[in-house]
């Protein structure tokens, strides 16, 4: 049997050693095979929508239903970024513009379906009160859309009370909530009593400039996020059945 995943392949071929290898040369190594797959795959890592959008079209001529492709090639593409990601060969910018051109392509495979592509979850994403920096929040929007979320954006600046509101609504598997400031992070502690008050236990990553380990591990429901990047891995972990306490020892890096 012929193991295909990214990151045995990326050890089998010893690229991690490969100085003189460039992304580019490393990213060939895991394309599929499939030559129209491969377009698409190829497109997303380099974050190119225009050419996203050609190589999709190109493949759904070729007779592939278009939310297919959404997994099989945009999907994979992102695995792609990802795994080089993981392993120091890209940067979080270089996943961003791999994020948007993604967002591209399920937008277009959509608009060429008739079916519903349903979402992996709800997530409700925002800045805590008193605090206008979105930067980070925008970085784990893109991110989590990208990985097949439904991401509901509140913004920035967001009031507690609108924070619980839109828990109550959209009932969500989580929420992520980003902080620059020292003055302005406590606000997830009024986020966290409200929500308890409220019978809602999901749970809340918090992330940004202000934000400690420590100081998250004191809320029921916080799990700390040092990087945006791993918010989805987050989100994933908890489909697969992962509580707060088990997201901790996970994600918990200090």
């Amino acid at each position: 049997m012929i193991d295909i995943n990214p990151k045995n392949t990326l050890i089998r071929y010893n690229i991690l050693v490969e100085s003189d290898m460039t992304p580019e040369e490393v990213a060939e190594q895991l394309y599929p095979t499939d030559p129209h797959i491969r377009q698409v795959v190829k497109a997303v890592f380099e974050g190119d929508e225009d050419e996203v959008v050609a190589a999709l079209q190109n493949t759904i001529d070729s007779g592939v239903p278009p939310l297919t492709l959404i997994n099989d090639a945009l999907m994979a593409g992102m695995e792609v970024v990802s795994t080089l990601y993981d392993y120091g060969l890209l940067y979080l910018p270089d996943v961003i513009i791999s994020a948007q051109a993604m967002i591209e392509g399920i937008e277009y495979c959509k608009e060429q379906s008739k079916q519903t592509h349903e979402s992996k979850g709800k997530i409700i994403s925002y800045v805590v009160e008193g605090d206008i920096h979105d930067i980070g929040k925008k970085i784990v929007t893109v991110l989590l859309r990208a990985n097949g979320y439904e991401v509901i954006d509140l913004g920035k600046d967001v009031p507690v009370e609108e924070v619980v509101a839109a828990a109550k609504r959209e009932k969500p598997i989580m929420l992520s909530g980003t902080a620059l400031m020292t003055t302005t992070m406590h606000a997830f502690k009024d986020v966290n009593s409200r929500l308890l008050a409220s019978d809602i236990n999901v749970p809340v990553v918090c992330g940004g400039g202000a934000v400690t380990q420590d100081f998250v591990s004191d809320y029921d429901l916080g799990v700390y996020c040092e990087e945006a990047a791993d918010v989805p891995k987050i989100a994933d972990s908890i489909l697969h059945g992962l509580d707060i306490r088990k997201l901790r020892d996970t994600f918990h890096k200090h």
